[in-house]
């Protein structure tokens, strides 16, 4: 594994476990609970519907509100961290299929020789 694969999982990983709570809030698990009107209220919504009047606890619903309200578990954190480093590493991977660089080119002569 190259060195700018490793930047690029890093990067990733923090970047999701950062941005977590942000895109938690936005779309309407806060710390106040669910906000009116948004799309976790109609998850809500729906969730209730599909259960009969409640939402069910350890769903998705509420696992999604307990990390609005009180943020992310280690287990979370842990798991939201991994799928960020995959799709660090993944996209650093395209890009380099895509944007192949000079270095590559060189590196490629060099194993011809």
């Amino acid at each position: 594994m190259r060195g700018g694969t490793i930047v690029a999982a890093t990067v990733g990983a923090v970047g999701a476990v950062a941005l977590a709570p942000v895109a938690l809030g936005a779309v309407g698990f806060t710390s106040a609970g669910i906000a009116a009107g948004s799309y976790a209220a109609s998850m809500m919504s729906a969730a209730a519907v599909a259960n009969g009047g409640g939402v069910a606890a350890g769903g998705m619903v509420a696992v999604l509100q307990s990390a609005g309200a009180a943020g992310l578990s280690g287990t979370a954190t842990a798991a939201v961290g991994g799928v960020g480093a995959a799709v660090g590493a993944g996209l650093k991977w395209l890009g380099g299929l895509i944007f192949k660089d000079e270095e590559d080119d060189e590196d490629d002569e060099d194993k011809k020789k």
